[in-house]
Parts: C-alpha cells; sequence; structure tokens
C-alpha cells in the first residue's frame, strides 16, 4: 500500500522493449534505405553485364564488340 503508483510497473518493461525494438529496426531501414539510394539504386557491375547481354541478343552489337566489352567488364 505504501508505493502508489508503482505497482503495474513490471507490465510496462515488456512495452518500452517492443517500440525499443520497433524503433531501433525503423532506423535500420531507414539508414539502408538511405545507402542503396547514395549507391544508385544497386545498379552495380552485375547491371553492366546484363545491359551488354540484352544489346547483343537485340542484334545492337556484333560478337567482336560484345567479347571485347566483355573482357572491360571483368
Amino acid at each position: 500500500m505504501g508505493h502508489y503508483g508503482n505497482d503495474g510497473m513490471w507490465l510496462m518493461w515488456p512495452w518500452m522493449l517492443g517500440w525499443s525494438v520497433l524503433l531501433l529496426a525503423a532506423l535500420a531501414a531507414l539508414i539502408w534505405a538511405i545507402v542503396r539510394l547514395a549507391r544508385g539504386g544497386g545498379e552495380g557491375p552485375g547491371s553492366a553485364r546484363r545491359i551488354l547481354d540484352e544489346r547483343y541478343a537485340r542484334g545492337e552489337i556484333d560478337d567482336d564488340e560484345y567479347r571485347k566489352r566483355r573482357e572491360t567488364l571483368r
């Protein structure tokens, strides 16, 4: 009876822990999105190879040009 207002405090720690985890997850997602955008949206060396393959498949470049550019990408 002498602990007015503190009787239910033990019920609060799971909520505080849950909100802390949620806040950290949101912060991590925000940082990941910023880094991804700063790097150009995920366009890496694989995308250059994919574009080269597509151009070759469409007939925009010949065999020699394709091989030369593919070696340059390695």
